[in-house]
């Protein structure tokens, strides 16, 4: 009889028209992003101890108004089969929390033509194990340009395209391994990462309009100066044009030459006198 007791207890506390389904706590909902984890985890899905970083600040340009740029994640896969594939995933910050890994690329809530608006998330940049060997050669420039193709951006046929970033962000990114549709590893995610933004062209000062007071009169000396030494040379010039030729005409006339004229006696041989 306790346990018909019991039964009917339990049937009395049910839902009306689901009888045989128990309470709902609550709680369940809020507690509901922190089973993902774990849920994950009995899965088989390796959570990494490694996130994204932008490239070294030597490189330079490492963030555009449409682009960015990553470390390639060497030596961080170590445990995945070669054949693989290794996926970059960009998000807005908003997204990460409810980041379902199980959604496959491709699909319209992970294309690139959608996001943001249409989809808080992409994933592009996808490749193999083979392509990160470790340890990485030295001088070998790794990086990975997030935002750089442009041919696909608009191409509904290439839902997994790298085009350009539509605003300046800011953006999350992690990458994540699927062995087929089964996803079996994935890295944290990285800090934001906020694009430049391009200046409007009313907010671009006009030619000469930042000049201060010290430089607008340091040109008008010069200016000044200029014009007094171009002066002074062509006065210089003027003044030995006229010289010269006041020169050439005190010698240009012929002074007046007398000749005394001369009758010229011719002397004849005279007989040699006789002894």
């Amino acid at each position: 009889m306790w346990a018909l007791a019991a039964a009917g207890g339990s049937r009395g506390d049910a839902e009306p028209g689901r009888p045989h389904s128990r309470p709902r706590h609550p709680g369940t909902r809020t507690m509901l992003p922190l089973l993902l984890p774990l849920l994950a985890t009995a899965h088989g899905l390796v959570r990494l101890a490694y996130a994204p970083t932008l490239a070294e600040e030597t490189l330079g340009g490492l963030t555009t108004t449409s682009t960015f740029t990553l470390e390639q994640p060497r030596c961080v896969f170590t445990e995945v089969r070669d054949d693989a594939i290794i996926w970059l995933v960009v998000a807005v910050p908003e997204a990460v929390p409810s980041f379902n890994d199980s959604v496959e690329p491709g699909t319209p809530e992970r294309a690139f033509q959608r996001f943001p608006a249409g989809a808080p998330a992409y994933m592009t940049l996808n490749t193999t194990l083979p392509n990160y060997p470790c340890p990485k050669p030295t001088g070998e420039i790794t990086v990975l340009r997030v935002g750089s193709e442009t041919a696909c951006a608009g191409s509904e046929t290439r839902p997994t395209c790298n085009g350009p970033l539509p605003g300046p962000g800011p953006y999350r990114v992690k990458f994540l391994v699927l062995e087929g549709s089964e996803p079996v590893a994935e890295t944290t995610w990285s800090k934001p990462i906020t694009l430049r933004t391009a200046r409007q062209p009313g907010s671009i000062p006009a030619a000469g309009s930042g000049r201060s007071a010290a430089m607008i009169a340091l040109t008008a000396i010069l200016s000044i100066l200029f014009a007094v030494l171009l002066a002074g040379l062509v006065a210089m010039l003027v003044f030995w044009g006229s010289d010269a030729y006041g020169g050439s005409s005190t010698f240009s006339k012929p002074e007046a030459v007398t000749v005394q004229r001369y009758n010229t006696h011719h002397v004849y041989d005279q007989p040699a006198a006789r002894l």
